[in-house]
């Protein structure tokens, strides 16, 4: 009888160490520091402007459409040759050497499976191996982000050609078929990589879902977070738990909307996402540059007290909305008065486009605003940069900022660390 009780307990022991939650990463006590791999698996017209304006076709402007419209055989030249050029090996050496420990990867639902009528184009799956070679390679953690899913999250056709395809309204929501498919993708990218969470150690199983539109996305979105933290930290079809991060994005609701959900012990793994940026309203662009600095300093006690894992998955440097394409291939920018129902507020000559037109001036606060926002972000677990390369907005490239010196080559190697006071 002793030696039985002995055994039980030696099993309940051996149960609870073994269903312990082990990351990749120890994101309670060590700062994420990373960028995002930005208009790569999944195109963006403002990132990689010249795929767009090559095809000479004005209604191509996102993913879809460049399927859509664009001669098959080109469109499938022209992107294979994308993904093999716009991130390679070179680009991991250099994000490690930059002193970063994490890359955000984009990818849409259509790498994995493509529905009747959807014009997309495959062959990611690939380049997405590579990546996950790559960061194992340079000791780098890769999240897996889910940016585009079935019937569009966000759609929104001001902005929005993110999610791969630009609508008026995102239907993804409202169709079970929809939600359905994008849960048999997480459990398909779940699964490829349930063993290695020391290099893959977060899914975010969708990007920046449309919260702004109240109940009618957030109700079936809550389900759908509930469901993909048991396809994500269940992958095996059995009781064991993989190692795996869940990470969900704030659907742009305060972080205080989130405050309970899916938090210890009842839940384990679950982080939390938000994105910060100062360029997408008429208010924003209006600021002055010190009023800017103050905002980035502003979010750190919203920040710092939040009942998961927080990261701040994008922000950019960038204080305009002067990027060519940035608010969708054909629209104009708030800041110069070139996009509908905006007001002027100055010239975007020396503002974006190459760091040799940037002033030194503009130069020095690019550094002051970067920095600000670092101290301010790494309040929470850390921040992922948007995005590593741009085409040609400097403003908003972290390779650029490294090569024209508002970057530090050390992200803790700060030349301003009390401007936030």
């Amino acid at each position: 009888m002793h030696s039985v009780f002995l055994a039980l307990v030696g099993l309940a022991l051996f149960h609870s160490v073994s269903s312990q939650f082990s990351p990749g990463f120890p994101y309670g006590s060590q700062k994420v520091r990373g960028v995002n791999l930005g208009g790569w698996l999944v195109l963006e017209p403002w990132i990689t402007p010249s795929i767009f304006d090559n095809t000479g076709n004005p209604n191509i402007v996102d993913e879809w459409t460049f399927g859509q419209y664009y001669d098959r055989a080109t469109a499938t030249s022209v992107l294979q040759n994308h993904w093999n050029t716009w991130i390679t090996q070179n680009d991991f050496a250099n994000i490690a050497a930059a002193g970063l420990n994490h890359v955000r990867l984009p990818i849409g639902y259509w790498a994995f499976e493509v529905g009747p009528g959807e014009p997309y184009i495959q062959g990611q799956l690939p380049y997405l191996q590579n990546a996950v070679q790559w960061a194992s390679q340079y000791g780098l953690k890769l999240i897996v982000d889910l940016h585009g899913v079935p019937g569009s999250q966000n759609g929104r056709s001001c902005r929005y050609d993110n999610s791969g395809h630009r609508i008026s309204y995102p239907t993804w929501q409202s169709n079970q078929t929809n939600i359905a498919r994008t849960d048999a993708i997480i459990k398909q990218i779940a699964s490829m990589f349930a063993g290695q969470a020391n290099v893959v150690p977060i899914i975010a199983p969708i990007n920046e879902p449309a919260g702004y539109y109240g109940s009618s996305v957030l109700t079936p979105l809550r389900q759908y977070y509930y469901d993909s933290y048991g396809n994500i930290r269940y992958p095996y079809g059995t009781s064991t738990q993989s190692n795996t991060v869940v990470l969900l994005h704030d659907a742009f609701q305060p972080l205080s909307y989130w405050n309970g959900f899916e938090t210890p012990s009842n839940f384990q793994g679950v982080a939390m996402d938000t994105h910060i940026y100062q360029v997408f309203s008429n208010a924003d662009v209006q600021m002055s540059w010190q009023s800017h600095i103050n905002t980035a300093c502003g979010t750190q006690s919203t920040l710092s007290n939040f009942d998961l894992w927080l990261m701040v998955g994008e922000w950019s440097p960038a204080v305009t909305d002067c990027a060519t394409y940035l608010n969708g291939r054909g629209n104009g920018a708030r800041y110069d008065g070139s996009y509908p129902g905006s007001t002027y507020v100055g010239s975007c000559t020396g503002l974006t486009g190459s760091a040799s037109t940037f002033s030194s001036s503009y130069k020095t606060f690019l550094r002051q605003f970067w920095e600000a926002q670092v101290i301010s972000y790494e309040k929470s677990n850390g921040w992922l940069m948007w995005a590593w390369k741009t085409e040609s907005a400097d403003e908003w490239s972290y390779l650029a900022g490294l090569q024209n010196g508002w970057i530090p080559w050390s992200p803790t190697n700060l030349q301003y660390p009390t401007i936030c006071g």
